[in-house]
Protein backbone atom coordinates (compact mmCIF):
# COMPACT_ATOMS: atom_id res chain seq x y z
CA UNK A 1 0.00 0.00 0.00
CA UNK A 2 3.28 2.37 -0.17
CA UNK A 3 2.66 3.17 -3.72
CA UNK A 4 -0.52 4.49 -3.52
CA UNK A 5 -1.31 8.17 -3.44
CA UNK A 6 -4.63 9.74 -2.88
CA UNK A 7 -5.30 13.67 -3.62
CA UNK A 8 -8.48 14.63 -1.77
CA UNK A 9 -9.70 16.90 -4.10
CA UNK A 10 -10.26 14.24 -7.04
CA UNK A 11 -9.42 10.72 -5.51
CA UNK A 12 -8.87 8.40 -8.34
CA UNK A 13 -8.40 4.30 -7.16
CA UNK A 14 -8.81 3.07 -10.18
CA UNK A 15 -5.08 2.38 -11.11
CA UNK A 16 -3.64 1.81 -7.62
CA UNK A 17 -6.59 -0.71 -6.88
CA UNK A 18 -7.86 -3.76 -7.82
CA UNK A 19 -10.75 -4.38 -9.35
CA UNK A 20 -13.39 -5.75 -7.37
CA UNK A 21 -16.49 -7.00 -9.28
CA UNK A 22 -17.87 -8.63 -5.42
CA UNK A 23 -17.48 -5.17 -4.14
CA UNK A 24 -19.54 -3.03 -7.27
CA UNK A 25 -21.76 -5.16 -7.60
CA UNK A 26 -22.93 -6.98 -4.27
CA UNK A 27 -23.33 -4.55 -1.20
CA UNK A 28 -22.31 -5.65 1.87
CA UNK A 29 -23.67 -5.22 5.13
CA UNK A 30 -23.97 -1.56 5.99
CA UNK A 31 -22.35 -0.36 9.15
CA UNK A 32 -24.09 1.75 11.78
CA UNK A 33 -22.50 4.03 14.46
CA UNK A 34 -24.77 4.56 16.74
CA UNK A 35 -22.81 7.38 19.21
CA UNK A 36 -22.16 9.66 16.42
CA UNK A 37 -22.08 10.78 12.49
CA UNK A 38 -19.05 9.31 10.12
CA UNK A 39 -17.34 11.79 9.18
CA UNK A 40 -16.41 12.50 5.95
CA UNK A 41 -13.30 11.31 5.29
CA UNK A 42 -11.37 11.48 1.40
CA UNK A 43 -12.78 8.09 0.75
CA UNK A 44 -16.68 9.08 1.01
CA UNK A 45 -16.69 9.37 -2.64
CA UNK A 46 -16.23 5.87 -2.98
CA UNK A 47 -18.05 4.82 0.39
CA UNK A 48 -20.98 6.72 -0.94
CA UNK A 49 -20.95 4.96 -4.64
CA UNK A 50 -20.37 1.06 -3.03
CA UNK A 51 -20.11 0.04 0.86
CA UNK A 52 -21.61 2.16 3.21
CA UNK A 53 -24.15 4.07 1.20
CA UNK A 54 -27.60 3.30 3.04
CA UNK A 55 -30.74 2.84 1.53
CA UNK A 56 -32.79 6.07 1.72
CA UNK A 57 -35.64 4.59 3.61
CA UNK A 58 -33.46 3.21 6.43
CA UNK A 59 -33.85 4.95 9.68
CA UNK A 60 -31.70 8.09 10.71
CA UNK A 61 -29.09 8.14 12.93
CA UNK A 62 -29.29 9.51 16.16
CA UNK A 63 -28.11 12.62 16.44
CA UNK A 64 -25.24 13.09 18.92
CA UNK A 65 -26.56 15.56 21.36
CA UNK A 66 -29.64 13.33 21.98
CA UNK A 67 -27.63 10.43 22.56
CA UNK A 68 -25.77 12.61 24.93
CA UNK A 69 -28.82 13.84 26.44
CA UNK A 70 -30.39 10.28 27.07
CA UNK A 71 -27.45 8.62 28.38
CA UNK A 72 -27.21 11.59 30.91
CA UNK A 73 -30.98 11.49 31.92
CA UNK A 74 -30.91 15.02 31.56
CA UNK A 75 -33.76 15.31 29.43
CA UNK A 76 -35.49 11.97 29.59
CA UNK A 77 -36.54 10.26 32.37
CA UNK A 78 -35.39 6.43 32.92
CA UNK A 79 -38.33 3.97 32.21
CA UNK A 80 -39.42 2.77 35.74
CA UNK A 81 -38.78 -1.50 36.30
CA UNK A 82 -41.70 -3.31 35.88
CA UNK A 83 -43.32 -4.05 39.25
CA UNK A 84 -42.61 -7.76 40.45
CA UNK A 85 -46.09 -9.18 40.83
CA UNK A 86 -44.99 -12.10 42.99
CA UNK A 87 -45.81 -15.90 43.32
CA UNK A 88 -48.75 -16.67 40.15
CA UNK A 89 -50.38 -19.29 41.92
CA UNK A 90 -50.84 -22.05 38.99
CA UNK A 91 -53.14 -24.11 41.72
CA UNK A 92 -56.60 -23.64 43.90
CA UNK A 93 -54.95 -23.64 47.03
CA UNK A 94 -58.27 -24.05 48.71
CA UNK A 95 -58.68 -27.33 46.99
CA UNK A 96 -54.82 -28.42 47.23
CA UNK A 97 -55.20 -27.90 51.40
CA UNK A 98 -58.28 -29.87 50.90
CA UNK A 99 -56.52 -32.77 49.19
CA UNK A 100 -53.51 -33.15 51.46
CA UNK A 101 -55.63 -32.53 54.56
CA UNK A 102 -57.11 -35.83 53.39
CA UNK A 103 -54.38 -37.49 52.78
CA UNK A 104 -52.78 -36.38 56.36
CA UNK A 105 -55.86 -37.12 58.48
CA UNK A 106 -55.49 -41.09 57.14
CA UNK A 107 -51.91 -41.32 57.27
CA UNK A 108 -51.52 -40.29 60.93
CA UNK A 109 -55.22 -42.46 61.83
CA UNK A 110 -54.95 -45.54 63.18
CA UNK A 111 -54.25 -48.42 60.74
CA UNK A 112 -57.03 -51.21 61.23
CA UNK A 113 -56.40 -54.44 62.04
CA UNK A 114 -55.30 -57.13 59.29
CA UNK A 115 -53.88 -54.21 57.08
CA UNK A 116 -50.05 -53.60 57.12
CA UNK A 117 -48.87 -49.56 57.28
CA UNK A 118 -47.25 -49.61 53.75
CA UNK A 119 -50.99 -50.68 52.36
CA UNK A 120 -52.91 -48.02 55.08
CA UNK A 121 -50.13 -44.91 53.92
CA UNK A 122 -50.51 -45.73 49.80
CA UNK A 123 -54.64 -46.03 50.62
CA UNK A 124 -54.27 -42.66 52.43
CA UNK A 125 -52.10 -41.44 49.25
CA UNK A 126 -54.19 -43.07 46.78
CA UNK A 127 -57.99 -41.27 48.44
CA UNK A 128 -55.86 -38.23 48.51
CA UNK A 129 -55.18 -37.85 44.57
CA UNK A 130 -58.67 -38.62 44.06
CA UNK A 131 -59.85 -36.20 46.22
CA UNK A 132 -57.42 -34.19 43.60
CA UNK A 133 -59.27 -35.81 40.13
CA UNK A 134 -62.35 -34.59 41.71
CA UNK A 135 -61.89 -31.18 42.86
CA UNK A 136 -59.08 -30.73 40.13
CA UNK A 137 -56.59 -28.18 41.89
CA UNK A 138 -54.65 -28.57 38.97
CA UNK A 139 -55.04 -30.45 35.83
CA UNK A 140 -55.80 -34.06 36.42
CA UNK A 141 -52.00 -35.25 35.20
CA UNK A 142 -50.23 -32.64 37.42
CA UNK A 143 -52.26 -34.28 40.35
CA UNK A 144 -51.91 -37.63 39.13
CA UNK A 145 -47.57 -37.08 38.94
CA UNK A 146 -47.43 -35.52 42.29
CA UNK A 147 -49.52 -38.68 44.14
CA UNK A 148 -46.80 -40.93 42.70
CA UNK A 149 -44.08 -38.39 43.49
CA UNK A 150 -45.41 -37.88 47.24
CA UNK A 151 -45.15 -42.15 46.92
CA UNK A 152 -42.24 -42.13 46.20
CA UNK A 153 -41.04 -39.19 48.96
CA UNK A 154 -42.28 -41.83 51.47
CA UNK A 155 -41.29 -44.31 49.92
CA UNK A 156 -44.46 -46.35 49.83
CA UNK A 157 -43.69 -47.06 46.50
CA UNK A 158 -40.62 -47.65 44.25
CA UNK A 159 -39.87 -45.65 40.99
CA UNK A 160 -40.55 -48.96 39.51
CA UNK A 161 -43.71 -49.80 40.97
CA UNK A 162 -45.31 -45.99 40.75
CA UNK A 163 -45.05 -46.04 36.68
CA UNK A 164 -45.30 -50.06 36.24
CA UNK A 165 -48.99 -48.62 34.95
CA UNK A 166 -46.91 -47.06 32.02
CA UNK A 167 -45.96 -49.97 30.89
CA UNK A 168 -49.61 -51.82 30.53
CA UNK A 169 -51.75 -51.77 27.41
CA UNK A 170 -55.19 -49.60 28.29
CA UNK A 171 -53.31 -46.66 28.75
CA UNK A 172 -51.25 -46.08 25.81
CA UNK A 173 -54.41 -47.79 23.76
CA UNK A 174 -56.27 -44.56 24.78
CA UNK A 175 -53.37 -42.51 23.60
CA UNK A 176 -53.56 -43.46 20.45
CA UNK A 177 -57.35 -43.36 20.02
CA UNK A 178 -56.54 -40.20 20.49
CA UNK A 179 -53.87 -39.77 17.91
CA UNK A 180 -55.80 -41.47 14.97
CA UNK A 181 -58.59 -39.52 16.17
CA UNK A 182 -56.33 -36.27 15.00
CA UNK A 183 -56.76 -38.10 11.92
CA UNK A 184 -60.37 -38.77 11.41
CA UNK A 185 -61.14 -34.86 12.28
CA UNK A 186 -58.28 -33.94 10.08
CA UNK A 187 -58.98 -35.85 7.31
CA UNK A 188 -62.19 -34.67 6.64
CA UNK A 189 -64.32 -38.55 6.93
CA UNK A 190 -65.33 -37.80 10.66
CA UNK A 191 -67.45 -34.59 9.27
CA UNK A 192 -68.39 -36.80 6.04
CA UNK A 193 -69.74 -39.59 7.91
CA UNK A 194 -71.46 -37.14 10.90
CA UNK A 195 -73.14 -35.42 7.95
CA UNK A 196 -74.09 -38.98 6.59
CA UNK A 197 -75.59 -40.07 9.74
CA UNK A 198 -77.52 -36.49 10.07
CA UNK A 199 -78.68 -36.56 6.55
CA UNK A 200 -80.73 -39.79 8.02
CA UNK A 201 -81.20 -39.66 11.94
CA UNK A 202 -81.33 -35.85 12.01
CA UNK A 203 -84.30 -34.48 13.04
CA UNK A 204 -83.89 -34.64 16.52
CA UNK A 205 -80.80 -34.72 19.01
CA UNK A 206 -82.08 -37.82 20.47
CA UNK A 207 -82.56 -39.43 16.95
CA UNK A 208 -78.80 -38.77 16.27
CA UNK A 209 -78.06 -40.46 19.98
CA UNK A 210 -79.52 -43.77 19.14
CA UNK A 211 -78.11 -44.10 15.64
CA UNK A 212 -74.72 -44.35 17.67
CA UNK A 213 -75.82 -46.04 20.79
CA UNK A 214 -77.31 -49.06 19.15
CA UNK A 215 -74.23 -49.14 16.30
CA UNK A 216 -71.64 -49.49 19.49
CA UNK A 217 -73.54 -52.19 20.83
CA UNK A 218 -73.91 -54.13 17.70
CA UNK A 219 -69.95 -53.94 16.81
CA UNK A 220 -69.23 -54.72 20.92
CA UNK A 221 -69.12 -58.17 20.32
CA UNK A 222 -66.81 -57.97 17.73
CA UNK A 223 -64.32 -55.88 19.35
CA UNK A 224 -63.40 -57.03 22.75
CA UNK A 225 -61.63 -53.98 23.76
CA UNK A 226 -64.07 -51.02 25.04
CA UNK A 227 -60.95 -48.42 25.07
CA UNK A 228 -60.46 -49.48 20.74
CA UNK A 229 -64.08 -49.79 20.52
CA UNK A 230 -64.97 -46.41 22.11
CA UNK A 231 -61.91 -44.15 22.00
CA UNK A 232 -61.28 -45.56 17.86
CA UNK A 233 -64.13 -45.30 16.30
CA UNK A 234 -67.53 -43.74 18.11
CA UNK A 235 -65.78 -41.17 19.97
CA UNK A 236 -64.16 -39.32 17.35
CA UNK A 237 -67.13 -40.00 15.55
CA UNK A 238 -69.83 -38.35 18.55
CA UNK A 239 -67.78 -35.48 18.56
CA UNK A 240 -67.49 -34.74 14.90
CA UNK A 241 -71.61 -34.84 14.56
CA UNK A 242 -71.19 -32.67 17.96
CA UNK A 243 -68.79 -30.19 16.52
CA UNK A 244 -70.99 -30.52 12.95
CA UNK A 245 -74.09 -29.19 14.74
CA UNK A 246 -72.43 -26.90 16.31
CA UNK A 247 -71.75 -28.24 19.62
CA UNK A 248 -68.14 -27.79 20.89
CA UNK A 249 -66.60 -26.63 24.03
CA UNK A 250 -63.74 -24.06 22.22
CA UNK A 251 -66.40 -21.54 21.26
CA UNK A 252 -69.13 -22.38 25.02
CA UNK A 253 -71.43 -24.50 23.14
CA UNK A 254 -70.76 -27.27 24.86
CA UNK A 255 -74.40 -28.45 26.36
CA UNK A 256 -75.89 -26.93 23.55
CA UNK A 257 -75.59 -30.98 21.96
CA UNK A 258 -72.10 -32.04 22.75
CA UNK A 259 -72.82 -32.54 26.98
CA UNK A 260 -75.89 -34.60 26.69
CA UNK A 261 -74.09 -37.05 23.77
CA UNK A 262 -70.68 -37.75 24.85
CA UNK A 263 -72.57 -38.85 28.29
CA UNK A 264 -74.98 -41.13 26.53
CA UNK A 265 -72.46 -42.80 24.61
CA UNK A 266 -70.20 -43.65 27.52
CA UNK A 267 -73.11 -44.74 29.72
CA UNK A 268 -73.74 -47.19 26.95
CA UNK A 269 -70.63 -48.10 26.37
CA UNK A 270 -70.86 -49.55 29.81
CA UNK A 271 -74.48 -51.49 29.62
CA UNK A 272 -72.53 -52.83 26.03
CA UNK A 273 -69.92 -53.91 27.64
CA UNK A 274 -72.02 -55.80 29.80
CA UNK A 275 -73.74 -58.15 27.25
CA UNK A 276 -71.30 -60.27 25.89
CA UNK A 277 -68.30 -62.18 26.76
CA UNK A 278 -66.29 -60.63 24.28
CA UNK A 279 -67.28 -57.21 23.96
CA UNK A 280 -65.15 -56.34 27.13
CA UNK A 281 -61.03 -57.67 27.55
CA UNK A 282 -61.98 -58.66 31.46
CA UNK A 283 -65.12 -60.50 31.04
CA UNK A 284 -62.83 -63.60 30.04
CA UNK A 285 -61.20 -63.51 33.30
CA UNK A 286 -65.25 -63.53 35.47
CA UNK A 287 -65.82 -66.35 33.33
CA UNK A 288 -62.38 -68.41 34.72
CA UNK A 289 -62.84 -67.19 37.86
CA UNK A 290 -66.32 -68.40 38.02
CA UNK A 291 -65.35 -71.81 36.92
CA UNK A 292 -62.63 -72.07 39.04
CA UNK A 293 -65.22 -71.49 42.16
CA UNK A 294 -68.29 -72.92 40.74
CA UNK A 295 -67.08 -75.43 38.35
CA UNK A 296 -69.64 -74.52 35.84
CA UNK A 297 -68.21 -73.09 32.36
CA UNK A 298 -70.60 -69.87 31.34
CA UNK A 299 -70.84 -70.17 27.45
CA UNK A 300 -70.79 -67.10 25.08
CA UNK A 301 -74.41 -68.06 24.39
CA UNK A 302 -74.94 -68.00 28.40
CA UNK A 303 -73.96 -64.90 28.79
CA UNK A 304 -75.49 -63.16 25.91
CA UNK A 305 -78.95 -65.06 26.68
CA UNK A 306 -78.40 -63.24 30.26
CA UNK A 307 -78.18 -59.92 29.39
CA UNK A 308 -80.06 -59.65 26.65
CA UNK A 309 -83.23 -58.19 27.84
CA UNK A 310 -82.06 -56.16 30.45
CA UNK A 311 -79.35 -54.94 28.52
CA UNK A 312 -81.55 -54.29 25.54
CA UNK A 313 -84.01 -52.23 28.17
CA UNK A 314 -81.01 -49.72 29.50
CA UNK A 315 -79.87 -49.17 25.96
CA UNK A 316 -83.39 -47.92 25.00
CA UNK A 317 -84.00 -46.11 28.52
CA UNK A 318 -80.40 -44.67 28.92
CA UNK A 319 -80.71 -41.94 26.85
CA UNK A 320 -84.50 -40.88 27.75
CA UNK A 321 -83.40 -40.77 31.04
CA UNK A 322 -80.50 -38.61 30.36
CA UNK A 323 -82.47 -36.90 27.92
CA UNK A 324 -84.67 -35.86 31.22
CA UNK A 325 -81.25 -35.28 33.64
CA UNK A 326 -78.91 -33.93 31.78
CA UNK A 327 -81.19 -32.44 28.92
CA UNK A 328 -79.89 -30.98 25.34
CA UNK A 329 -80.53 -27.45 24.37
CA UNK A 330 -80.35 -28.03 20.70
CA UNK A 331 -83.52 -30.71 20.94
CA UNK A 332 -85.52 -30.53 17.26
CA UNK A 333 -83.60 -29.94 14.03
CA UNK A 334 -86.14 -30.51 11.49
CA UNK A 335 -84.05 -29.00 8.84
CA UNK A 336 -80.97 -30.88 9.55
CA UNK A 337 -81.01 -33.39 7.20
CA UNK A 338 -81.18 -30.89 4.05
CA UNK A 339 -78.61 -28.94 5.42
CA UNK A 340 -76.23 -32.22 5.50
CA UNK A 341 -77.44 -33.43 2.31
CA UNK A 342 -75.86 -29.96 0.43
CA UNK A 343 -72.71 -29.80 3.19
CA UNK A 344 -72.13 -33.35 1.38
CA UNK A 345 -72.85 -32.05 -1.93
CA UNK A 346 -70.05 -29.24 -0.96
CA UNK A 347 -67.65 -31.75 -0.04
CA UNK A 348 -67.59 -33.66 -2.89
CA UNK A 349 -66.04 -36.69 -3.48
CA UNK A 350 -63.65 -38.72 -1.02
CA UNK A 351 -60.42 -36.74 -1.12
CA UNK A 352 -57.17 -38.96 -0.88
CA UNK A 353 -56.59 -37.98 2.68
CA UNK A 354 -60.40 -39.76 3.60
CA UNK A 355 -59.75 -42.93 1.94
CA UNK A 356 -56.27 -43.40 3.63
CA UNK A 357 -58.05 -42.73 7.13
CA UNK A 358 -60.60 -45.11 5.60
CA UNK A 359 -58.24 -47.67 5.00
CA UNK A 360 -56.77 -47.18 8.32
CA UNK A 361 -59.18 -47.47 10.35
CA UNK A 362 -60.20 -50.68 8.31
CA UNK A 363 -57.21 -52.48 9.24
CA UNK A 364 -57.17 -51.31 12.50
CA UNK A 365 -60.55 -52.39 13.04
CA UNK A 366 -60.33 -55.99 11.40
CA UNK A 367 -56.86 -56.57 13.62
CA UNK A 368 -58.88 -55.79 16.78
CA UNK A 369 -61.49 -58.20 15.80
CA UNK A 370 -59.48 -60.83 14.49
CA UNK A 371 -55.77 -59.83 15.67
CA UNK A 372 -55.89 -62.08 18.59
CA UNK A 373 -56.33 -65.18 17.17
CA UNK A 374 -52.87 -64.09 15.17
CA UNK A 375 -51.53 -62.93 18.78
CA UNK A 376 -51.90 -59.14 18.23
CA UNK A 377 -53.12 -57.09 20.85
CA UNK A 378 -54.75 -54.32 20.56
CA UNK A 379 -51.87 -51.48 21.26
CA UNK A 380 -50.10 -53.16 18.10
CA UNK A 381 -53.28 -53.37 15.81
CA UNK A 382 -53.87 -49.31 17.06
CA UNK A 383 -50.40 -48.50 15.88
CA UNK A 384 -50.73 -50.46 12.55
CA UNK A 385 -53.44 -47.47 11.90
CA UNK A 386 -51.37 -45.02 13.37
CA UNK A 387 -48.26 -45.73 11.50
CA UNK A 388 -50.54 -45.96 8.25
CA UNK A 389 -51.64 -42.01 8.75
CA UNK A 390 -48.13 -41.05 9.77
CA UNK A 391 -46.18 -42.13 6.64
CA UNK A 392 -48.69 -40.68 4.64
CA UNK A 393 -48.51 -37.32 6.01
CA UNK A 394 -52.87 -37.55 6.95
CA UNK A 395 -51.12 -37.34 10.57
CA UNK A 396 -47.71 -35.65 11.71
CA UNK A 397 -46.14 -36.89 14.65
CA UNK A 398 -45.66 -33.17 16.07
CA UNK A 399 -49.48 -33.40 16.07
CA UNK A 400 -49.23 -36.14 18.66
CA UNK A 401 -47.00 -34.32 20.58
CA UNK A 402 -48.82 -31.42 20.69
CA UNK A 403 -52.24 -33.48 21.65
CA UNK A 404 -52.48 -32.36 25.19
CA UNK A 405 -55.66 -34.42 25.93
CA UNK A 406 -53.91 -37.46 25.25
CA UNK A 407 -50.94 -37.31 26.86
CA UNK A 408 -52.98 -35.78 30.11
CA UNK A 409 -54.70 -38.73 30.01
CA UNK A 410 -52.26 -41.11 29.51
CA UNK A 411 -50.68 -39.88 32.48
CA UNK A 412 -53.86 -39.71 35.09
CA UNK A 413 -54.69 -42.90 33.88
CA UNK A 414 -51.55 -45.12 34.12
CA UNK A 415 -51.23 -43.39 37.98
CA UNK A 416 -54.12 -44.77 39.15
CA UNK A 417 -53.93 -47.98 37.53
CA UNK A 418 -50.52 -48.48 39.62
CA UNK A 419 -51.38 -47.22 42.79
CA UNK A 420 -54.85 -49.70 42.78
CA UNK A 421 -52.74 -52.48 41.70
CA UNK A 422 -50.47 -52.02 44.27
CA UNK A 423 -53.11 -51.48 46.99
CA UNK A 424 -54.15 -55.12 46.00
CA UNK A 425 -50.57 -56.72 46.30
CA UNK A 426 -50.25 -54.70 49.88
CA UNK A 427 -53.20 -56.74 50.65
CA UNK A 428 -56.01 -54.12 51.11
CA UNK A 429 -58.39 -55.26 48.68
CA UNK A 430 -58.47 -58.83 50.30
CA UNK A 431 -58.93 -57.45 53.23
CA UNK A 432 -61.77 -55.77 52.29
CA UNK A 433 -63.08 -58.24 50.51
CA UNK A 434 -62.40 -60.84 53.70
CA UNK A 435 -64.41 -58.16 56.32
CA UNK A 436 -67.37 -58.15 53.68
CA UNK A 437 -67.90 -61.64 54.17
CA UNK A 438 -68.11 -61.94 57.45
CA UNK A 439 -70.61 -58.88 57.70
CA UNK A 440 -72.74 -60.27 55.06
CA UNK A 441 -72.48 -64.16 56.02
CA UNK A 442 -73.31 -63.45 59.93
CA UNK A 443 -76.81 -61.40 58.84
CA UNK A 444 -78.69 -64.70 58.25
CA UNK A 445 -80.12 -63.01 54.94
CA UNK A 446 -82.36 -64.66 52.60
CA UNK A 447 -80.34 -65.46 49.41
CA UNK A 448 -82.15 -63.04 46.97
CA UNK A 449 -81.18 -60.18 49.61
CA UNK A 450 -77.24 -61.40 50.20
CA UNK A 451 -76.88 -61.29 46.68
CA UNK A 452 -78.49 -58.06 46.33
CA UNK A 453 -76.29 -56.51 49.10
CA UNK A 454 -73.02 -57.96 47.64
CA UNK A 455 -74.10 -57.11 44.36
CA UNK A 456 -74.60 -53.83 46.13
CA UNK A 457 -70.99 -53.58 47.77
CA UNK A 458 -69.09 -54.97 45.24
CA UNK A 459 -70.27 -52.38 42.36
CA UNK A 460 -69.56 -49.28 44.57
CA UNK A 461 -66.11 -50.49 45.73
CA UNK A 462 -65.26 -49.77 42.25
CA UNK A 463 -64.27 -46.36 43.24
CA UNK A 464 -61.00 -47.89 44.18
CA UNK A 465 -60.18 -49.55 41.13
CA UNK A 466 -58.87 -47.93 37.64
CA UNK A 467 -59.79 -51.57 35.85
CA UNK A 468 -61.92 -53.64 35.33
CA UNK A 469 -59.94 -56.54 35.22
CA UNK A 470 -58.28 -55.46 38.65
CA UNK A 471 -61.06 -55.72 40.34
CA UNK A 472 -62.35 -58.95 38.94
CA UNK A 473 -59.36 -59.80 40.07
CA UNK A 474 -59.34 -58.63 43.25
CA UNK A 475 -63.02 -59.39 44.60
CA UNK A 476 -64.82 -61.37 42.15
CA UNK A 477 -64.29 -65.10 43.73
CA UNK A 478 -64.21 -63.85 46.98
CA UNK A 479 -67.87 -61.96 46.62
CA UNK A 480 -69.19 -65.06 44.27
CA UNK A 481 -68.25 -67.58 47.54
CA UNK A 482 -69.88 -65.44 50.02
CA UNK A 483 -73.04 -65.21 47.45
CA UNK A 484 -73.09 -68.60 47.18
CA UNK A 485 -72.31 -69.50 50.60
CA UNK A 486 -76.06 -67.83 51.30
CA UNK A 487 -77.42 -70.12 49.01
CA UNK A 488 -77.84 -67.80 45.98
CA UNK A 489 -77.74 -69.91 42.95
CA UNK A 490 -74.05 -70.15 42.00
CA UNK A 491 -74.59 -69.67 37.91
CA UNK A 492 -77.24 -66.68 38.85
CA UNK A 493 -74.55 -65.11 41.33
CA UNK A 494 -71.25 -65.47 38.54
CA UNK A 495 -73.49 -64.28 35.96
CA UNK A 496 -74.63 -60.93 37.90
CA UNK A 497 -71.21 -60.08 39.85
CA UNK A 498 -69.50 -60.79 36.12
CA UNK A 499 -71.56 -58.49 34.24
CA UNK A 500 -71.59 -55.72 37.18
CA UNK A 501 -68.20 -55.97 36.51
CA UNK A 502 -68.44 -53.75 33.51
CA UNK A 503 -71.73 -51.41 34.54
CA UNK A 504 -69.88 -50.12 37.42
CA UNK A 505 -67.96 -48.39 34.99
CA UNK A 506 -70.20 -45.99 35.19
CA UNK A 507 -69.30 -44.49 37.94
CA UNK A 508 -66.11 -42.64 37.67
CA UNK A 509 -63.50 -41.12 34.81
CA UNK A 510 -61.42 -43.64 35.32
CA UNK A 511 -63.17 -46.78 36.06
CA UNK A 512 -63.50 -48.14 32.36
CA UNK A 513 -61.59 -47.54 29.46
CA UNK A 514 -63.85 -45.46 27.50
CA UNK A 515 -64.45 -42.86 30.12
CA UNK A 516 -61.07 -40.97 29.76
CA UNK A 517 -61.86 -40.25 25.48
CA UNK A 518 -65.59 -38.93 26.42
CA UNK A 519 -64.66 -37.41 29.30
CA UNK A 520 -61.58 -35.51 27.72
CA UNK A 521 -63.36 -34.27 25.27
CA UNK A 522 -64.23 -31.23 28.06
CA UNK A 523 -68.24 -31.29 27.08
CA UNK A 524 -68.90 -32.58 30.51
CA UNK A 525 -67.67 -30.85 33.57
CA UNK A 526 -66.27 -33.57 36.02
CA UNK A 527 -68.98 -33.12 39.05
CA UNK A 528 -71.73 -33.21 36.68
CA UNK A 529 -69.89 -36.61 35.43
CA UNK A 530 -70.02 -38.34 39.10
CA UNK A 531 -73.27 -37.16 39.53
CA UNK A 532 -75.02 -38.34 36.35
CA UNK A 533 -72.85 -42.18 36.94
CA UNK A 534 -74.30 -42.38 40.62
CA UNK A 535 -77.32 -41.77 39.50
CA UNK A 536 -77.40 -43.85 36.28
CA UNK A 537 -75.72 -46.82 38.76
CA UNK A 538 -79.16 -47.11 40.52
CA UNK A 539 -81.25 -47.78 37.52
CA UNK A 540 -78.67 -49.64 36.27
CA UNK A 541 -78.60 -51.80 39.83
CA UNK A 542 -82.30 -52.16 39.67
CA UNK A 543 -82.92 -53.10 36.09
CA UNK A 544 -79.99 -55.75 36.19
CA UNK A 545 -81.25 -57.42 39.41
CA UNK A 546 -84.96 -56.90 39.18
CA UNK A 547 -85.72 -57.33 36.07
CA UNK A 548 -82.38 -59.58 35.27
CA UNK A 549 -83.43 -61.84 37.78
CA UNK A 550 -86.81 -62.27 36.49
CA UNK A 551 -85.55 -62.87 33.36
CA UNK A 552 -82.99 -65.74 34.27
CA UNK A 553 -85.79 -67.41 36.33
CA UNK A 554 -87.89 -67.55 32.99
CA UNK A 555 -84.27 -68.89 31.82
CA UNK A 556 -84.63 -72.08 34.57
CA UNK A 557 -81.56 -70.87 35.79
CA UNK A 558 -82.64 -70.20 39.17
Amino acid sequence: MTGLRFRVSQPNLSASLPRTPFLARKPVARLRVPDARPRRSPFAPLTERCLFKQPTNSPKLPERDSVVSQSSGTSASPTPPKEDPGIQWGADLKKLGICVGVGALMWVAPVPEGITREAWQLLSIFLSTIVGIITTPLPLGAVAMMGLGAAMLTKTLTFAASFSAFATEIPWLIAIAYWIAGGFQKSGLGQRIAYMIVSVFGKTTLGLTYSLVFAEAFLSPAIPSVAARAGGIFFPLAKALCQACGSDPADGTEKKMGAYVMTTCFQTSCISSAMFITAMAANPLAVNLAFAAINYQISWGTWAIAGLVPGVMLLVLTPLLLYILYPPELKETPDAPKQAMKELDRLGPLSTDEKITAVALSITVGLWIFGSNFGINSVAAAIVGLSILLITGVVKWKECLNNNGAWDTLTWFAALIAMATYLNKFGFIPWLSSRVVEVVGGLGLSWQAALGLVSVIYFYSHYFFASGAAHIGAMYTAFLSVATACGAPAVVAALALGQLSDLMGCLTTYGIGSAPPYFGAGYVPQGDWLKLGFLMSLVYLSVWLGVGGAWWKVLGLW
